[in-house]
């Protein structure tokens, strides 16, 4: 019987996660059931929201208990299959593959046949996946951007971050800026991303070269790291301006009783403010127009994107934990088959 290996949660994490937290298991492939389908996956991703589900305590998914496989988007070929929809040699994405050489699934949920949009197949958990999606939904609905737009991104290098400061220019923004703690980071950013600025979100005068680089004040924050930096640009945004919750990346590893609260709340009152939460999924059914869009930005060179890309599903852990450690940046994948 052929096999499969899959990545578990060895314990619950408490602080930092690392590669000692997980452990991997081999066990059989089943007999495919009737409207099942079988997938051999090419790309795994490590994302830093699948850390919120690795500690007791529900976050707005229900925490996994140890033993529990990994989340994470896959995407692959159809090997074998008995659902009519899901033909043999399809390239599927999977949102519930996990972290695994390979996945049942009867095509429930985020499972999508994808068109030939002349991407490479990582594209499709990256830039037209998740991440890209978020970028542009939050965008789009959330925010509400409009021509003219001030835009403020945080943890801009992360491939959210990244994509919607340049979503943002096509969409019309006057001014992109993105901060981002390294000097590689903020040097992709400004030649490769195009942002008109990249500040080191360490800096001591930070709000001094926020107010010098947007001194008309921020429109838009789409924010990737939490509530101490929301709370802190609060007093530079503009009457009316919207704030996306996208990630909490710098709360991800603290327990929730230290967790930074927002004091600034009267800057709602006074400027008009709004502020959202968005979960992706909810804008499922406008995917395939913004994926078609993202994919000709991406053929033309238009939109500029980074993968970090490792061999093995074994890699795994390790790409996960060095996702809060800041030693690289940009989708972080491992290539489970070519």
């Amino acid at each position: 019987m052929a096999s499969m290996t899959r990545v578990v949660l060895a314990r619950h994490i408490a602080g930092v996660p690392g590669p000692e937290d997980f452990r991997l298991e081999t066990l059989p492939i089943p007999d495919l059931a009737e409207g099942q389908f079988l997938v051999q996956h090419h790309f795994v991703s490590a994302d830093p929201g699948t850390r919120s589900r690795l500690s007791p305590g529900a976050s707005y998914a229900p925490p996994l208990q140890p033993g529990d496989p990994i989340d994470g988007f896959a995407v692959g070929r159809v090997v074998q299959s008995r659902h009519p929809g899901f033909a043999e040699g399809a390239l599927v994405t999977v949102g519930s593959g996990g972290w695994a050489t390979h996945s049942l699934s009867k095509g429930r949920g985020y499972v999508l046949a994808l068109p030939d949009l002349g991407v490479p197949d990582s594209a499709w958990i990256g830039v037209l996946g998740v991440p890209g999606m978020t970028a542009w939904f939050g965008l789009k609905r959330v925010a509400e951007l409009q021509p003219g737009a001030r835009v403020l991104v945080t943890s801009a290098a992360g491939p959210v971050g990244a994509t919607a400061g340049q979503l943002a220019r096509h969409f019309g923004a006057a001014q992109v800026v993105g901060l981002a703690g390294s000097a590689e980071k903020r040097c992709w950013l400004l030649d490769s991303a195009k942002f008109d600025a990249a500040l080191d979100y360490r800096a001591d005068n930070l709000d001094a070269q926020i107010a010098a680089a947007m001194p008309e004040g921020i429109d838009i924050l789409f924010d990737n790291v939490g509530n101490a930096m929301i709370d802190r640009l609060l007093p530079m945004m503009r009457m009316r301006g919207r704030i996306v919750v996208s990630g909490q990346v710098a709360d991800y590893n603290t327990p929730l009783a230290e967790v930074p609260g927002l004091r600034q709340t009267r800057e709602f009152i006074a400027r008009r403010l709004r502020m959202e939460g968005m979960v992706v999924f909810d804008d499922l059914a406008g995917f395939p127009a913004a994926q078609a869009e993202v994919a000709a930005l991406l053929r033309s060179g238009r939109l500029a994107t980074r993968e970090v890309i490792r061999d093995g599903i074994e890699a795994l852990p390790q790409l996960f934990a060095e996702l809060f450690t800041g030693s690289d940046f940009g989708r972080r994948l491992a290539r489970i088959a070519h």
